[in-house]
């Protein structure tokens, strides 16, 4: 009798043992299976939640043939027809709008992300521009004797290590920046910082693109995006020059829904400006532009706005206050290339910046890397860790609350710092990099996962 019941605890108390432990290993099942984005590991794929797919793609199809049916006439006639064509072109797709508009991450206006519309090709173009991209030789005569010259040849052979799901594009085609304009909105971003140049003129590899401005102002507005300007280092740009090109910006696009005004302290809205190289002109000449007592002065005109200057060394900081700027920002997506776009250094930047009344504007970026076209710079290649370096800068960004974090980039292929959607690519003698094991919009689901906790964590700084 005794054996028998000390059998029958045994058994019982297996029992309940193993019932336990499915239990666990249940719970434990159903806890994967609910995880969401923000509670999920550093960079793990649980992290990565899936959007939908927004492409349309009869749509964009049925477009992209109206749109190269009519550009078939000469180069001038296409770029004069272009804001026809993507008037024509949304008229045909506006019906699905209100659709997107329910499904897509709503916009956050203070995540502003650089956007580059200097790429073309033979069907808008009548040539490639941009994906021809030369390889720029090393300054050092000795040092680029070691590395190859020439040019890209696209459509397989392209100036990025990545290679773009839409190929070799042309920033023209109507249905490739209405691609974009879903991209960039899938990621709530909320403004695009529009690479531009005046009017006639363009990077050397480059053409005037300033014609394209109103198309992509038009299709910003279709998906609630913003608009503002990345000048960049023209020609003789100086306060005389910078005062024109402001008043040119304003007077054209300002009546515009999508150009972007932030809202200041004060309550002002201001147009906004990002001001590239900013440092190649001495304080001085901006003082001019950027004082109240200076002899171009910008200020209090219908034409004020906020100028944002490029800072680079950390002497910057002090040059940038001086001649009148209204913030800095960092640009560069390569942690330790530089003292601005060192993290470590975020935060004496942001301190600097408080006690002077200025912005500061912290710039991520998924990673970097530009040996297609600078094959000797293998050194300042940043690895992309599978989006844990995106989301380092990031968590860098947020620790010193900056009103505005800015993102580079959009589509800056040549130094591999987009987020645009990638895809495997192999070719005879390339062999392309790609967002794997992980989709070709993983970068845009990190953005839109960043979004959102930015905005959670910006309404706990503000109460």
């Amino acid at each position: 009798i005794l054996n028998y019941d000390i059998m029958a605890r045994f058994r019982r108390r297996t029992c309940i043992i193993l019932l336990l432990f499915i239990l666990f290993i249940c719970s434990i099942m159903m806890a994967l299976k609910t995880l969401r984005p923000d509670r999920a590991g550093f960079g793990d794929p649980f992290g990565l939640g899936l959007l939908p797919e927004l492409q349309q793609r009869a749509v964009l199809l049925d477009s992209k043939q109206n749109s190269l049916n009519k550009a078939q006439g000469d180069t001038v006639t296409r770029v004069s027809n272009l804001h026809s064509i993507a008037v024509n072109t949304m008229k045909a797709s506006l019906s699905p709008v209100k659709k997107l508009e329910e499904e897509l991450s709503s916009p956050n206006y203070n995540f502003h992300i650089f956007y580059y519309t200097w790429y073309g090709n033979p069907q808008f173009d009548g040539k490639y521009i941009h994906w021809n991209h030369p390889l720029l030789p090393h300054w050092d005569p000795k040092i680029a004797n070691n590395y190859p010259k020439g040019r890209h040849n696209p459509p397989e052979d392209i100036g990025a290590n990545f290679y773009p799901e839409l190929g070799s594009y042309s920033s023209k085609d109507p249905t490739v920046i209405e691609a974009h304009m879903k991209q960039m909105r899938s990621a709530s971003t909320g403004v695009i910082v529009l690479s531009w140049y005046p009017p006639g003129m363009a990077d050397e590899n480059g053409e005037p693109t300033d014609d394209l401005v109103p198309v992509v102002l038009d299709y910003a507005h279709k998906y609630n995006l913003k608009v503002t300007f990345h000048i960049e280092p023209y020609k003789d740009r100086d306060d005389r020059s910078m005062y024109h090109n402001v008043k040119y910006i304003i007077d054209r696009y300002g009546s515009h829904p999508a150009f972007y005004r932030h809202k200041t302290s004060t309550g002002r809205l201001l147009p906004m400006f990002y001001v590239y190289d900013s440092y190649v002109t001495i304080p001085e000449i901006w003082a001019n532009l950027l004082t109240v007592s200076g002899s171009q002065s910008i200020r209090n005109t219908p034409y004020d706005a906020l100028f944002i200057a490029l800072l680079v060394e950390e002497r910057h900081k002090h040059d940038i206050h001086r001649s009148g700027f209204d913030g800095m920002y960092t640009y560069f997506a390569t942690n330790g290339f530089s003292y601005g776009s060192s993290h470590h250094n975020w935060a004496g930047l942001k301190a600097f910046c408080d006690s002077n009344n200025l912005m500061f504007i912290p710039s991520v970026g998924p990673g970097y890397i530009d040996t297609s076209i600078r094959p000797w710079n293998n050194h300042n290649t940043r690895n992309r860790v599978n989006g844990k370096y995106y989301e380092t800068a990031f968590s860098a960004a947020l620790l010193v609350r900056p009103e505005i974090i800015s993102i580079t980039s959009f589509n800056e292929w040549h130094e591999g710092t987009q987020i645009e959607k990638a895809v495997p690519k192999r070719t005879g003698q390339v062999v392309y990099l790609d967002y794997k094991p992980h989709k070709p919009n993983v970068y845009l689901e990190l953005t839109q996962k960043w979004s959102e906790k930015y905005r959670k964590e910006q309404e706990q700084w503000l109460m």
